[in-house]
Parts: structure tokens; sequence; C-alpha cells
């Protein structure tokens, strides 16, 4: 399989189609093999339009929505960023192509390894990894000025809300199964946000995540 033409058709046909115009966004997906991170099975689906099986009933979310993802949440090479739900590890590879520094935490202790395995092997430095559960005691130990949720909730959990700092952004998947709605959420000060609603979408469950205090907007 040519892995590289397969990587220009996504990024031609299905992320700017779906205005994705972000140079920066574009070269990543453009650099950042795809491929590596996909379990062996599904490599040659690696760059399909749909969203790839991984261990523990977990997705790899389907290319333009990562990319949506990554243009909407506006990175600055200077911010911090907090990833809820290592996953694959590519996402992960790729905040850390924009940001200073990607904390990552992940409740299943095999996605961790295996995700921590590749990012070792592809030089990713910049980024911090942790098995733990949000929504039963795990908090970072500083606000961060973007947090990525890469599972969906019920509604916002209280708690995500306190890890953004002032003039910082939260990407979250809000809402049941099938009709989702990811959206970027923008801290203007201590107790103020605005919202921007981005697309319909369907993500797999964070773990516990009917558990915890919600905030509905």
């Amino acid at each position: 399989m040519n892995f590289e033409q397969a990587r220009f058709n996504m990024v031609e046909q299905q992320i700017r189609p779906w205005e994705v115009l972000d140079s920066r966004v574009l070269s990543l997906l453009e650099t950042i093999h795809r491929e590596d991170f996909v379990p062996v099975r599904y490599r040659k689906l690696a760059f399909a339009d749909l969203a790839i099986p991984l261990d523990c009933d977990q997705v790899m979310m389907r290319p333009k929505i990562e990319a949506r993802m990554l243009q909407a949440i506006e990175l600055a090479a200077d911010e911090t960023v907090l990833e809820i739900g290592t996953g694959s590890g590519f996402v992960t590879a790729c905040l850390a192509g924009l940001a200073r520094r990607v904390v990552s935490v992940e409740i299943y202790p095999e996605l961790h390894e295996a995700a921590a395995l590749k990012l070792k092997d592809k030089g990713v430095g910049n980024v911090e990894l942790f098995v733990g559960d949000v929504m039963g005691g795990w908090q970072p130990e500083q606000a961060h000025d973007v947090v990525v949720v890469t599972g969906s909730v019920p509604q916002v959990p209280e708690q995500f809300l306190g890890w953004v700092n002032p003039g910082g952004r939260l990407f979250v998947v809000t809402g049941d199964s099938p009709a989702m709605e990811a959206r970027v959420m923008k801290r203007l000060d201590v107790t103020e946000w605005s919202q921007e609603s981005l697309f319909e979408t369907d993500l797999p469950r964070l773990l516990h995540a009917d558990r915890a205090p919600q905030f509905e907007f």
C-alpha cells in the first residue's frame, strides 16, 4: 500500500473539504504517520473516513474529526494541553506538535503502555503520560491552556472547567448517541464562558462519565 498517496488523499479529499485550512494542522497531518498508531490489523484503513477500533472498546476518531478539533482549539506554540483519553497516542502526537507541553491521561493501562511506546519511538519528548480515572479522583497538578476530551460525556463535568486557565479552551463532545455535539468552550474569566458548536458526531462514552456532577450551559 502506498501510504504517502493515501495520506495525501486523506488530507485533500476528507480534511480540506471539511473546512480544515489551518496550515499548521495540515502540515502535521501530512508529516505524522497515522498508520504507525493504528492497530496492525487495521493499518490499511489508517486513512479511511471511519472510526478505527482500539482495544478496550475504544476508537480512533475519524481523521476529519481529529483535524477539525485540532483547528478549533487554536493551539499556540507556548501553550500547555491536558488530553483526557490518550487512546492510540496519535492525537497526543499531534497536540505535542502544536503545543509547548502535553499532559495526557488514560484510564486503560494497556492503551497507555502502547501509546507510550509509539510516542517514544517517534521521539515525542514534550509529553507526560499518566494512568488514571478523571471521574475517580485523578486530577492534573495544574490548570492548562487547553483541555481536550477524546471521549463523550452526557454534559460537561464540573471538574473539567476548573482545569482550564482563564483565556483557555475546552474541546468536548456532549450528548447521547447517535447525535452528539462537538464544541469548543472558551474561558473568558473566572466564571464566564463562551461556546461554539462545531459539528455532530458520535464517540464512545468516557468511562464513569455518568457518575460525575455535570454543568449545563
